[in-house]
């Protein structure tokens, strides 16, 4: 099978195509022909050991010091299942699935990747047949950090909800999430993006260029700080007495829970992946530099396979 590789931190021109040996499914393990990725922030920062200095030191001794532990990238996927092991009983040949590679030995820059059925970590589940899998693959990282956030912060009907960075992954999710719970979302993002914006269901949207959030007064029950450039003192300034604020800055430890509740959001019509760009998986590198730039919208996926069904 072809995969994307990385030896050594760096540049996107550190990725390298490589073919490699097919894996092949345990008793307990499904093998998953990947027909798509994604490119997150988290996937940029692992290749470029981008981390803050405070943490630096940390992260390099967790994912590899002189050179990285895991040589495959990609944070989440879907496919199509092309083997089950003997043990696996709630899936098939032909089942089209999500999933994320958490602490697998590969990710999911790869044709192909074996999945334990049952797993403490990651999460795995059937893909909603109204999403095609380019969406599907970009639904867990950015869906469920978003909702693991507003959960935590006790998101309910009729609440007053702003979104700080609201375009980015995690953003765009959190404007649906909240909008599926009947909240009415203020997205704080750049003028380029309120089109976006409130086609996502925004009900008001700030430029931030122009408009600073923290002059609106006291009217929100919750401030979700989706790409880590707010704080918690400057978003008390808008917080209603018990408001809430999170941040992508913190520990999330969202579960299996959280993507079967984004799965039925999504078969219900209340969320949909937002997919900035699409980059064929010859193309990774590219992808990647786009991604380090900042400015992507929603996601960005990577095509791994043509597929010619969307179920």
């Amino acid at each position: 099978m072809k995969a994307f590789i990385y030896q050594k931190y760096g540049s996107p021109e550190v990725l390298e195509l490589v073919n490699l040996e097919k894996p092949k499914p345990k008793e307990n393990e499904i093998l998953v022909r990947i027909m798509a990725t994604t490119v997150t922030s988290g996937d940029v920062r692992l290749r470029s050991s981008d981390f803050p200095p405070v943490a630096w030191l940390i992260a390099r001794l967790m994912f590899g010091l002189f050179h990285p532990k895991k040589k495959i990238l990609g944070h989440e996927l879907s496919g199509i299942v092309e083997a089950v092991g003997e043990k696996v009983t709630q899936y098939q040949v032909g089942d089209a699935i999500l999933a994320t590679p958490t602490l697998l030995p590969s990710g999911a820059y790869a044709e192909y990747i074996c999945i334990p059925e049952e797993r403490k970590k990651g999460v795995l589940a059937h893909k909603p047949q109204n999403l095609n899998f380019k969406e599907a693959a970009a639904l867990p990282v950015g869906g469920m950090t978003a909702l693991y956030l507003l959960k935590k912060a006790g998101l309910a009907k009729g609440q007053k909800v702003l979104v700080y960075g609201a375009s980015g992954s995690v953003g765009s999710f959190a404007v649906q999430i909240a909008g599926a719970y009947e909240a009415k979302v203020t997205a704080v993002c750049s003028q380029s993006n309120s089109e976006m914006m409130r086609a996502l269901g925004a009900e008001a949207v700030l430029d931030y260029h122009r408009e600073d959030y923290s002059t609106l007064g006291s009217q929100f029950d919750i401030v979700i700080d989706a790409v880590g450039k707010t704080s918690k003192s400057k978003a008390s300034e808008v917080l209603k007495p018990g408001g809430q604020f999170v941040s992508v800055t913190s520990i999330t430890k969202p579960e299996q829970e959280h993507l079967d509740e984004l799965i039925e959001l999504a078969e219900q019509g209340k969320i949909r992946p937002y997919i900035d760009k699409v980059f064929p998986f010859a193309n990774l590198p590219e992808a990647h530099a786009y991604v380090e730039k900042g400015r992507k919208r929603g996601n960005v996926a990577i095509e791994i396979a043509n597929a010619t069904v969307s179920s």
